[in-house]
């Protein structure tokens, strides 16, 4: 499985995912041209991807989707709980509704969780024959009823929003800070420590912090308070994911 992350912020999240000849994106948030950028660098034309799958319906997340959608005729597959908003930015043929939290495309199954937000959102455990990863941002919280299957993945992409003392001594109007360290807004860098902590083990091979939040964090708040939580456990590199550069290729 190879990964990267191509954009990962408020202004737009898009993520690159192959594995064996099944090539899928997960979100649009940037538009075509910079899609197809990102991808030429790494030797991939859009028209060889085999769909997208959406989390959620925030202009982060989809604002990128009609411009790719009338460059390349590809599924998007999504959640029933989208569909009304879906449907106003992309033709009804295109979109693939997931039934029981499971859909296969090609070598790659990926398994439906939920997320906490303002909007109805989720997050997605992708395994192939070889690895098994988690790609989870915007969300509030993570329902410990989901633990079991989070433990010991190959990598994880995971919100890492924002520095709780910077967010409260921030600019932010008090309502707006209030949503984001709600139930229904962000993960804070404290909380993806400590969630990373009871979940990562010996197969781990990656952490990907994602969606900072330029106001309210930096890489190195994010970097230091996650690895203050995990460094007993992950000897590995963790790797930042920023919204106007692509990642490294992650390999797995």
């Amino acid at each position: 499985m190879r990964i990267q992350v191509l954009a990962s912020g408020s202004k737009g999240n898009c993520t690159y995912l192959e594995s064996n000849k099944t090539k899928i994106l997960i979100d649009v948030g940037i538009n075509y041209s910079r899609i197809k950028k990102s991808l030429n660098k790494i030797n991939i034309d859009p028209s060889e991807l085999d769909g997208v799958i959406i989390s959620h319906t925030h202009s982060d997340h989809i604002g990128g989707l009609s411009s790719l959608i009338k460059k390349v005729n590809i599924p998007v597959f999504i959640k029933e709980e989208l569909y009304e908003e879906i449907k106003k930015i992309i033709p009804v043929e295109q979109i693939v509704i997931i039934n029981n939290d499971k859909v296969i495309i090609n070598s790659i199954e990926i398994n439906i969780i939920n997320a906490s937000h303002d909007v109805p959102a989720f997050g997605f455990i992708i395994s192939d024959d070889k690895a098994k990863i988690m790609y989870l941002t915007d969300t509030g919280y993570i329902n410990r009823k989901y633990y079991k299957l989070l433990e010991n993945l190959d990598a994880y992409i995971i919100e890492s929003n924002h520095d709780e003392k910077m967010l409260m001594e921030g600019p932010y109007p008090y309502i707006l800070k209030q949503r984001v360290i709600s139930d229904k807004g962000h993960l804070s860098n404290k909380y993806t420590g400590q969630f990373l902590e009871k979940t990562i083990g010996d197969k781990t091979k990656y952490i990907i912090l994602a969606h900072l939040s330029e106001n309210n964090n930096t890489e190195e708040l994010a970097l230091s308070q996650v690895n203050d939580a995990i460094k007993d456990y992950y000897k590995n590199k963790i790797i930042i994911a920023k919204q106007h550069e692509e990642t490294e290729m992650v390999v797995i």
